[in-house]
């Protein structure tokens, strides 16, 4: 009873945990419509705000570290749950745009260390054959989290002040949070070693065996510095490189971009309404959560390294796929916020809902993808989406891209094209006949690379990394690598239309496709299969020189 108790309060925590980093990335999107009348923000202003969440995000990447291995898991994940109270009532209260970017920037920091103590507090609780189910509920969480962002975008676009109830209705699945991991015992791997723990039954989910093997020889706990990752000593060096190759080919294989089109692609293949642009991020975000789920299931059957390589195959056959059809069907792209919107040029899409002024009730926010037409809605809006597109993914990692990148992004280049007037594509009306098979194949081969990655590098990365390093320096080891993860995004968001003008579209995603090969070679020949073997058994399987 008490094992099946620890193994559902487990799961509570690696869902809610993941909910609430998802919610948080996407909830910005539709509360920067209404902020940005309520406080009069400026293109820059609003970069600002979506970034102080990304700021905050790579303090607590760099500091976090020390926290979860110094007080424990368990109370780093208490402790974020209070920062992100405090800065959720701080928004919800917010009167100015400083107390807006402070409270941002709390949330931000608050997300980030409880994204890190969670994998490593749920992979160090459960059992072996379990830990990639749980593991990966907190990607799927994450997903689900964006998805209700969505939802409460809609819910609250028509109401006045609507961002208030948006920010603050984080307080609920926190506080939940909060209350479930009171329950769960202090930190199983807290610098103990594992045979202690299992004395103390904090581990009655090890199987009998392992318990025996463990009592016969003692798992001996040693203690690092920082500075030992980079070290030959129990082959740390090989760790960090494993850790650090997968969270950068996790972002230099496109993801942060590649869903940024899915407006334009959306749009090219027929998707012309707001309810249909709705219907279409809306399904994208769905494939992710099954794709999420399928991930789940076989994490701990075909294992990490086989889940790893084939989402990678399947990615970079699909984006090699996109960039063929672009050079024969091209998209037209956009610059961020450089032309100021003509307010006479948003005829194509009058009905659009996101315009704040509109007589309409406002309906959603959803997609911007097929509308940011208003000129108070455009240029602002385009503004931000190199960062809130950096933050997007990041983490979460590929998340919200699907959506929330979706959403910026194609907020962006589409809010941009509809102001000059056509309607967001080069053809300039309804995609041409022989143009739509191309468009159908691109839209097919996005939807395969969103599911390749929620059911590769999305959760697998995180797994693999709270499962490779010893107990005691496992959480400024995944913080580490973590903050490599922030910068990259950042990295890559911020140069990718540089790189467009430089390269061409399609150039550029036949380069993601490269990147894609590289990364199956990576893993084929670095990363090693840790299902089915306890912490210990990996750390003594990397610790043998090889």
């Amino acid at each position: 009873g008490r094992a099946l108790l620890i193994l559902l309060l487990s799961a509570t925590v690696s869902l809610l945990g993941g909910l609430i980093f998802g919610y948080e990335l996407g909830i910005i999107s539709g509360a920067l419509l209404q902020l940005q009348i309520d406080f009069h923000l400026s293109c820059f202003k609003q970069e600002v705000l979506v970034s102080a969440l990304l700021i905050g995000a790579l303090l607590a990447s760099l500091v976090g570290g020390i926290l979860i291995d110094h007080h424990g898991r368990r109370r780093a994940i208490l402790v974020s749950n209070l920062v992100l109270l405090v800065g959720s009532l701080i928004l919800t209260l917010a009167r100015s745009f400083i107390g807006l970017v402070i409270g941002r920037m709390t949330v931000g920091f608050a997300i980030s260390v409880s994204s890190m103590a969670c994998c490593i507090y749920v992979s160090e609780m459960v059992a072996a054959h379990q830990r990639g189910l749980l593991v990966s509920l907190y990607e799927a969480g994450i997903t689900v989290g964006i998805l209700l962002s969505y939802a409460l975008n809609y819910i609250f676009a028509g109401v006045d002040e609507g961002w208030r109830y948006m920010f603050g209705l984080a307080i609920a699945p926190t506080a939940m949070q909060f209350l479930s991991i009171l329950f769960l015992p202090v930190n199983p791997v807290k610098l103990s070693s594992w045979d202690s723990d299992c004395q103390k039954g904090l581990i009655q989910l090890q199987d009998s065996e392992d318990r025996a093997a463990a009592k016969r020889e003692p798992y001996k706990e040693k203690h690092y510095s920082f500075l030992d990752l980079f070290r030959t000593r129990d082959n740390m060096r090989r760790r960090t490189l494993v850790g650090l190759g997968l969270v950068l080919f996790q972002q230099f294989t496109g993801q942060p971009n590649v869903l940024g089109y899915a407006s334009k692609i959306f749009h090219s293949v027929g998707f012309q309404s707001n309810s249909s642009a709705i219907l279409a991020s809306v399904g994208l975000g769905a494939i992710k959560v099954v794709a999420t789920l399928v991930a789940m299931a076989f994490a701990d059957k075909a294992g990490r390294r086989v889940l790893l390589m084939a989402g990678c195959v399947v990615m970079a056959i699909s984006v090699t796929i996109i960039g063929l059809t672009s050079r024969i069907a091209p998209l037209a792209m956009a610059r961020d916020c450089k032309a100021a919107a003509d307010p006479n040029a948003s005829h194509s899409l009058t009905q659009h809902p996101l315009t704040p002024v509109s007589a309409q009730p406002a309906v959603s926010p959803i997609p911007p993808a097929l509308g940011a037409g208003k000129s108070q809605a455009g240029p602002g809006f385009a503004a931000t989406r190199s960062l809130a597109k950096a933050f997007a993914s990041t983490q979460s990692r590929e998340v919200v891209l699907d959506l929330s990148l979706t959403q910026k992004r194609g907020m962006v280049g589409q809010a941009k094209e509809e102001t000059v007037g056509s309607t967001g594509f080069a053809s300039g009306g309804p995609p041409q006949a022989e143009h739509t098979v191309l468009n159908w194949i691109t839209l097919l081969s996005m939807m395969a690379f969103v599911s390749a990655f929620s059911i590769g590098f999305g959760p697998m990365t995180w797994l693999v990394l709270s499962e490779i390093y010893p107990a005691g320096i496992r959480g400024r080891a995944f913080a580490f690598c973590n903050s490599f993860n922030w910068a990259a995004n950042l990295l890559i968001s911020l140069s990718f239309l540089d790189l467009i003008d430089a390269i061409g579209f399609s150039w550029m995603f036949l380069l993601y496709g490269l990147m894609g090969v590289i990364a199956v070679i990576f893993i084929y020949l670095f990363v090693p299969e840790t299902k089915g073997q306890s912490l210990e058994e990996i750390d003594q399987q990397f610790s043998r020189k090889r």
